[in-house]
């Protein structure tokens, strides 16, 4: 039997563009708890303030329970 994370990334969640080494950092910190990495998807995620979205990833995690 498995379970899933969903983690919603957006752009100013992690520095304005995509930063390779912050998203490499969460990707460790969830290894290191279990998790391997499922699947990456580009998305767009709902702001703080408004309507409308600015650019995101969802980043989705599997690991056995």
């Amino acid at each position: 039997m498995y379970e899933y994370k969903v983690v919603e990334l957006r752009e100013g969640l992690i520095g304005g563009k995509m930063s390779g080494d912050k998203l490499e950092r969460i990707l460790n910190d969830h290894a290191g708890k279990g998790w391997q990495l499922k699947s990456i998807t580009s998305t767009e995620v709902k702001g703080r303030v408004g309507p409308g979205g600015v650019d995101g990833i969802l980043v989705t995690f599997e690991r056995q329970r």
